[in-house]
């Protein structure tokens, strides 16, 4: 059984509602970056982090999976996938995909800020004088800007056991993340899937597919599940 594995980010997200990272005009969610998702922020004011996130949580248990995310799933009747996700939501779960790896963190959990190692599946607000077993304040269990990914090498390891390596849904400008791409072998097939043709420089064996992830998504599955 060949592996395939998948990386995504916001474009495949964005069709079941969730705002892509970055609006045009370079904010999120009408916040600039740095008062929102980094350590200073935290340290600055916690009470606005925590609403941002608390907001982002409200809207993700909104959504739904889109036709993207359900067919990726499909591809487990005849390989064995990996999905390696930029994402902080969990569409990719909801869906039913099998093997799911979160690079910048899962917007359903927190973690401590004394033991990184203590994390909790959270599903409603979180405010500031919640607090983990050991007594110390929770915080979003996600990678902000600036932070370590503390995942990148066992995706490195995945992204270097492909046979087939896709990406959908990000621009590959985010590092290390975009760097995963190169692990793969230069004979392993790849496909991007994103309507604005993100470029991968000094790679072989690329094929662009310049749609929204559902319909990219949906042409490439159906081509691999005949081949």
């Amino acid at each position: 059984m060949k592996n395939i594995v998948v990386l995504t980010g916001a474009g495949i997200s964005a069709e079941s509602g969730i705002k892509t990272f970055r609006d045009s005009d370079g904010l999120w969610e009408n916040h600039r970056i740095e008062d929102v998702a980094t350590f200073d922020a935290w340290r600055r004011n916690k009470e606005l982090v925590l609403d941002f996130y608390n907001q982002r949580r409200r809207q993700l248990l909104q959504c739904e999976p889109n036709d993207a995310h359900k067919l990726l799933v499909t591809l487990e009747e005849k390989y064995k996938v990996h999905i390696i996700t930029q994402n902080v939501d969990d569409l990719h779960e909801r869906a039913g995909s099998s093997n799911v790896l979160h690079l910048h963190g899962e917007l359903l959990k927190v973690r401590s800020t004394l033991d990184e190692h203590l994390i909790y599946d959270w599903k409603k607000d979180l405010n500031v004088g919640d607090k983990c077993e050991k007594g110390a304040q929770l915080r979003p269990h996600i990678v902000w800007f600036g932070e370590q990914v503390p995942m990148i090498e066992v995706a490195g390891k995945i992204a270097s056991q492909a046979d087939i390596f896709i990406v959908v849904g990000t621009s590959l400008v985010v590092y290390p993340a975009a760097g995963l791409v190169h692990y793969t072998d230069f004979t392993v097939p790849k496909y991007v899937i994103d309507p604005n043709k993100p470029t991968i420089s000094n790679m072989q064996n690329v094929e662009y597919i310049t749609e929204k992830a559902s319909i990219g998504v949906k042409n490439l599955v159906e081509k691999l599940m005949n081949e």
